[in-house]
């Protein structure tokens, strides 16, 4: 299937669904949508970055720190998060990723997601998916904070990871 055509929950400010379209419909019209972002690091606490794929539909080129994507009509967040990490680091057999919070991604420029960010340990070898990833690595945490500043990054993974750093900091 194209994802473009993939259908999603179009949701409302407080997350409840509304109305349901195809992805490229969501993205053209800029209609609020659910996203899922883990967190996978392998068992040395090294953090799995990736470039994504020319092809991409949002961000094409662009570093992440993590693997996810659109939650499916229908679809938890759970059940989102798990297929996703799977997909995207090309294994099966996954535990289920950790629930940290969820936070409204809005760039103010039509792009605006309820995003759950998850935490994963990855033992199995990694084979990302050709065509969702050109690049990848698992990499120290100063090795990401160094890049942050060099790298043209995806815009919402950024807005993830920093408020990622901030819940683990209020801890």
């Amino acid at each position: 299937m194209n994802p473009a055509d993939e259908i999603l929950d179009v949701v409302d400010e407080n997350d409840r669904v509304v109305a349901r379209c195809p992805r490229g419909e969501a993205y053209a019209r800029g209609l609020r949508h659910r996203c899922v972002f883990i967190e996978a690091r392998d068992p040395d606490g090294r953090l799995f970055v990736h470039r994504r794929t020319a092809t991409k539909l949002v961000f094409p080129s662009r570093h992440d720190m993590f693997v996810g994507g659109v939650v499916g009509a229908g679809e938890s967040y759970d059940a989102a998060a798990l297929r996703e990490a799977e997909e995207e680091l090309g294994v099966s057999g996954l535990p289920q990723p950790s629930f940290l919070f969820k936070f409204l991604y809005d760039d103010g420029a039509g792009k605006s997601w309820w995003s759950a960010v998850y935490e994963l340990r990855c033992a199995l070898p990694v084979r990302p998916q050709a065509e969702e990833v050109a690049w990848y690595g698992f990499l120290p945490d100063e090795e990401v904070r160094r890049l942050l500043g060099t790298w043209e990054w995806v815009p919402d993974g950024l807005a993830a990871y920093e408020r990622l750093r901030a819940f683990r900091s209020a801890r």
